[in-house]
């Protein structure tokens, strides 16, 4: 397996020798400032990679995390026939430029989704946090949306409309900021007025019509990727759960089969995210990556706490719901499988994901769940667990 670390280019705080630092090779970055829906040229990707290796330290951009996929595909919606163009040139560029895993994320209007940034942990240190109160608050209260109710437990709303009428405009901005964090790098975020606007653009689509139009994104891309030897990852919904009235159908383990078999072929893979699958109270991670594990082509790796009411919060990497080195064992068992077919692209690339902030990431301004500090004590357990169960592996 491939230590990876996610580095958001030049918008990122964290320097290229401080990724250097944390012994990860892999860059996985993106071209955020390019927006969605255009081509990735060469010279664009080539001036990244160029930045990198430039910096003379061993690094070396081998997976895209992410390349969007624009909203009118995810709604079917126009002429779409520039815009699958655009995309499948973006990845012949991309493998022209020698990088051939695309993580991707067919998610509406939003990426992933918090409610708090900055959740204490033990010592000083915080975390991410979906608390589902606060969500409804902000669905029922803040966004106007009286059927989003029928979505949460009778005392889950109970708690939201008490948490709204307690909350000052301070503390509804920052849970309006702290849902809009996950659109990653210079994304621009959404005032409500905005979201309720970009929520309005989705009228009648449902999960049957979202899956539809998901498939079609397959048809127009995959058998492209696959001509190109490029892997395309899609990365499960975050939380796995409708959000907002918009439906989320990468959620389950029943939903990551429907996108394999839709497309049966090998450039069309999972992302395996523990967090994002760990989150469903039904999903059994390792069992998910064992099911689907000859698809999976990257891996973020990272726990989180469940709660009865569908609240969750980021964990340290070998604590929270999922039996990490269970799952790290189905990832080496693929590999080791992989390896001795005399595939060429065995390894897994893997990264660390949603550290806590701690000690000197307090306070630093990283993007948020991407501080230093969190995400090497991860990819250092981690490392740890992947030694130990190497040294186990038959001679």
């Amino acid at each position: 397996m491939i230590e990876g670390w996610r580095w958001f280019g030049p918008l990122d705080g964290i320097t290229l020798p401080e990724v250097a630092q944390t012994g990860a090779g892999a860059v996985v970055t993106a071209l955020h400032e390019i927006p969605s829906g255009e081509v990735w040229s060469v010279e664009a990707i080539q001036a990244r990679k160029a930045l990198i290796a430039e910096a003379g330290l061993g690094l070396e951009w081998l997976v895209v995390e992410s390349l969007p996929v624009h909203d009118d595909i995810k709604r079917g919606d126009g002429d779409l026939k520039p815009l699958f163009a655009n995309y499948r040139q973006s990845l012949s560029n991309l493998a022209e430029c020698g990088i051939n895993v695309i993580c991707y994320n067919f998610m509406p209007v939003l990426d992933w989704t918090r409610t708090t940034l900055d959740a204490p942990v033990r010592g000083g240190g915080t975390a991410l946090r979906f608390d589902a109160a606060r969500m409804a608050a902000f669905e029922l209260h803040m966004v106007g949306r009286e059927a989003s109710a029928d979505s949460y437990p009778d005392d889950v709303v109970i708690r939201a409309t008490s948490w709204f009428e307690g909350s000052s405009e301070a503390d509804r901005a920052k849970l309006l900021s702290s849902i809009m964090a996950g659109l990653p790098g210079a994304y621009d975020r959404y005032s409500v007025v905005e979201l309720k606007d970009a929520l309005a653009a989705y009228d009648g689509i449902g999960r049957a019509e979202l899956r539809e139009n998901y498939y079609r994104f397959l048809q127009e891309v995959i058998p492209a990727a696959s001509d190109l030897g490029v892997r395309m990852c899609v990365h499960p919904d975050d939380p796995p759960r409708d959000l907002l009235g918009l439906p989320r159908i990468v959620s389950t383990s029943e939903d990551v089969a429907w996108v394999m078999q839709a497309v049966p072929e090998r450039a069309n893979g999972l992302t395996l995210c523990s967090g994002s699958l760990g989150a469903h109270p039904q999903n059994d991670v390792p069992t998910i990556a064992s099911m689907n594990s000859e698809r999976i082509h990257f891996a973020h790796l990272r726990n989180v706490s469940k709660e009865a009411d569908g609240s969750f919060q980021e964990a340290a990497h070998l604590e929270g719901d999922t039996d990490m080195p269970a799952l790290v064992g189905v990832l080496l068992d693929e590999e080791r499988r992989r390896i001795s077919e005399g595939i060429s692209d065995a390894r897994i690339v893997w990264r660390p994901d949603h550290g806590h902030e701690l000690g000197s990431d307090i306070g630093r301004g990283t993007h948020p769940g991407y501080p230093l500090n969190g995400r090497m004590r991860g990819l250092a357990e981690i490392r740890g667990v992947i030694t130990g169960l190497r040294a186990l592996e038959p001679a």
